[in-house]
């Protein structure tokens, strides 16, 4: 296996669709030597993964939407956070300095080259040479991301905007409002998404019978963050789904609760692409063209 096989793409049939699908921390795959190197067992590596949530999302790419996907485990490579968040004390040599490594994700061990993984056990008996960093972000990190924007493109050339759904899983979290959301939609408080974007999401999960909460605890990573561009007709969502509702987390084995989130995004993609057409999310340039 070859890190140049760092993430699949599942296509559609027929032309484009305004709406684009990603789940960067799915894969359950790991280059060759990895496991044998850290300190942990596959399965203890295994608990920082989003699992199954590439195969949740099998009927929206059947109802018109690619989807990118990550191979490579999350505990490997974190293809949700900034080339820049690396832990400076995770390797031999001096990294150039950026603001992005004293942030607190990088701070908990969980920058774009994870420290730690499932119950925060360290991952590597000892420091890291920055080249292995340097190749993971060059060879996987950064072809999946230019991958993705050119599904984002592609579906904004055609329609003069997109909508990306960037999808994960989530321990049950604690309680927001007094109630325990089920599923949290991230939109950086606005920042990344028409509101009536995020509003159409929310609601067809709400119709759905789930409790939803927005960017509480979770508003969004650096896919949100980076290819987010309104101005520019393209809108990101994080969807956060408690795991509890489709698997065991425990043993990361699917239960009877799998189908019916499956079915829900599948239907929610149909409502999207039914929906989003009418709500004007095209830069106001190129309104003004037509």
């Amino acid at each position: 296996m070859t890190l140049s096989e760092g993430f699949t793409i599942a296509a559609t049939s027929g032309p484009p669709g305004p709406l684009v699908l990603a789940s960067p921390h799915s894969g359950r795959d790991y280059p060759d030597g990895f496991v044998a190197t850290s300190r942990l067992t596959l399965p203890q590596l295994r608990r920082a993964e989003d699992a199954f949530v590439d195969a949740l999302l099998a009927p929206a790419v059947l109802a018109g939407a690619p989807l990118i996907a990550a191979r490579f485990g999350r505990s490997w490579l974190d293809l949700n956070r900034a080339p820049e968040e690396l832990d400076p004390a995770m390797f031999v040599e001096p990294l150039s300095e950026h603001p992005d490594q004293s942030g607190d994700r990088v701070a908990a061990g969980l920058g774009v080259v994870p420290r730690i993984a499932g119950f925060g056990l360290d991952i590597y008996p000892g420091r890291l040479r920055l080249a292995d960093a340097q190749a993971r972000l060059a060879e996987v990190h950064a072809p999946y991301h230019a991958a993705l924007g050119r599904l984002i493109e592609c579906a904004r050339a055609r329609h003069g905007y997109a909508v990306l759904l960037d999808c994960h899983s989530m321990p049950t979290p604690p309680a927001a409002g007094g109630t325990v959301p089920e599923i949290v939609l991230g939109d950086l408080h606005g920042c990344s998404a028409a509101p009536s974007v995020t509003a159409a999401i929310e609601a067809h999960w709400r119709r759905a019978g789930f409790r939803v909460a927005r960017n509480v605890p979770y508003a969004g990573g650096f896919t949100t963050a980076h290819h987010g561009r309104t101005v520019d007709g393209v809108h990101v969502v994080q969807i956060e789904i408690d795991r509890a509702l489709y698997m065991d987390p425990a043993r990361l084995v699917r239960h009877a609760g799998f189908a019916r989130i499956a079915t829900v995004l599948g239907t929610l993609a149909e409502h999207l692409l039914a929906t989003v057409p009418k709500l004007g999310l095209a830069p106001p340039w190129r309104i003004a063209a037509e």
